[in-house]
């Protein structure tokens, strides 16, 4: 079974058409949270998920723009929550709410958490992935850095397909990884977008500008 596996997508919408454009023949979609924040395209990124029935957990961006909760946001991200407040739907808002901190899927193959298993707001650096974050699962999937990496161990896989919508890791391509749980063995992708598309529409927003001109340099 092969599951295309989505993470940080933060309102990105042309990132996430051109991630899904681009990916291979899969079995099935799974996300690790912050559907939205930052970026200007909350709704369409919602419904992109929504509309595929894509198993998601929350993120913290996810949590601040459904519940109201507070995190240690920078100027940027509370603008982008601000943002997705005022566009998203009661219904849109219903679902992000709704969402689980933690998921197990695929027969208890795969397990999706933002941060860490023990903390969702805990950023977890591929350097810092050890056997000790696995359960029962296979594969266990994290977000929250939007590093994208992956670490093989005896008892499974723990991996970060990389952040869709904003990536930080130099590389400034739309990040997304397949996971052939044959084996398990994982490929990480990159895609090119239009990044100044998106640059344009974070200043037609009134977002910040560096929340779209950041993308130019993965950073």
């Amino acid at each position: 079974m092969k599951v295309g596996v989505l993470s940080d997508i933060h309102g990105n919408r042309v990132a996430l058409d051109a991630v899904l454009d681009a990916m291979p023949a899969v079995d099935a979609l799974v996300c690790a949270g912050d559907v939205v924040g930052y970026n200007p395209w909350h709704a369409d990124c919602v419904d992109a998920l929504r509309s595929r029935d894509v198993p998601t957990v929350m993120g913290n961006h996810d949590r601040a723009v459904a519940t109201g909760s507070d995190f240690a946001f920078n100027s940027m991200a509370s603008a982008g929550v601000k943002h997705a407040r005022e566009q998203l739907t009661d219904e849109q808002l219903a679902w992000l709410s709704e969402l689980p901190a933690t998921l197990t899927v695929f027969e208890g193959r795969v397990k999706l958490v933002h941060g860490h298993p023990d903390d969702p707001d805990r950023y977890t650096y591929p350097e810092e992935f050890s056997a000790r974050m696995l359960g029962d699962e296979d594969v266990l999937v994290t977000g929250h850095t939007h590093v994208q990496g992956h670490e093989h161990f005896e008892d499974g896989l723990v991996m970060n397909p990389g952040s869709v919508g904003q990536p930080r890791d130099g590389d400034p391509r739309a990040a997304f990884a397949v996971v052939d749980l044959d084996g398990p063995t994982v490929e990480e992708h990159r895609v090119e977008y239009d990044v100044d598309r998106v640059v344009e529409a974070v200043a037609e927003a009134g977002l910040p500008e560096r929340v779209g001109t950041r993308l130019r340099d993965g950073r």
